[in-house]
């Protein structure tokens, strides 16, 4: 859930970023993925989150910090976001990922990429825009997050649960 000061600074990203791209629309809600959007069988979603939250009992609490800038898109290209990428906790993400993608592969269902970038979507536009907002953009934006004040502890992220969406059914999967 985004905190009001975290809410701040993307109201800062956000507008600088509109100075070269008009179109960037702010994100409304948050998440880090740790699997690709798949499509669950109906029948397959009870047994699915069964797997998962065995899968997952195991893991402890832990924190990561998300406070690089970068810019990414979509695999067809249709979609630019802005992002804060993961600079801390790589690993403990990666072992959730090894956890997910194992129930993934029980139910035939496509593993996450194979080098993930873990990150927070901020904004997005329609269209492959990244030639406008890397390189000088990219650079002030990362200033304005090094620069804003309590960045250090405003996007250090605590993980406590991992949750699971499917159509409009949510799963919450606490960490020890």
């Amino acid at each position: 859930r985004a905190r009001e000061e975290f809410l701040e600074l993307l109201e800062l990203l956000v507008s600088h970023a509109r100075t070269h791209v008009s179109s960037l629309a702010a994100m409304e809600e948050f998440h880090l993925s740790l699997s690709q959007c798949v499509v669950l069988r109906y029948h397959w979603i009870e047994p699915f989150v069964r797997r998962l939250k065995e899968r997952l009992a195991a893991f402890h609490r832990f924190f990561c910090v998300a406070d690089q800038v970068k810019v990414y898109t979509n695999e067809n290209k249709t979609r630019t976001f802005l992002g804060l990428e993961v600079s801390a906790g790589h690993f403990q993400l990666l072992e959730l990922v090894s956890e997910v993608d194992r129930v993934l592969e029980e139910f035939d269902l496509p593993t996450f990429y194979k080098d993930p970038s873990f990150h927070i979507s901020l904004a997005w536009c329609v269209g492959d825009l990244s030639g406008k907002l890397e390189g000088q953009c990219l650079q002030e934006l990362q200033g304005i997050v090094d620069g804003f004040e309590d960045s250090a502890l405003l996007l250090r992220l605590p993980w406590e649960e991992i949750r699971c969406k499917s159509g409009n059914k949510h799963f919450s999967f606490p960490l020890r």
